[in-house]
């Protein structure tokens, strides 16, 4: 595991505290969770915008002419 040195303002170590606090987990959990969301959310857009790179206007119009017409519920 790895170790990070981190400085914060005064402001946001206090409420991550109080967060940590109030979720009864440490204040290393709290943000070792904030981190792998915010890089599972930047991961994802990266992900999304390969995979539209490699899409093809023309296929999807085929595949969607497949599509019968119906009317929504």
């Amino acid at each position: 595991m790895g170790t990070i040195s981190l400085r914060l303002p005064e402001s946001l170590h206090k409420r991550a505290r109080e967060l940590a606090k109030s979720e009864d987990v440490s204040i290393n959990q709290l943000i070792t969770t904030a981190l792998a969301e915010k890089m599972s959310a930047l991961m994802t857009v990266e992900y999304l915008e390969a995979r539209a790179a490699r899409g093809d206007r023309g296929r999807f119009d085929r595949a969607m002419a497949k599509v019968r017409d119906t009317e929504a519920p």
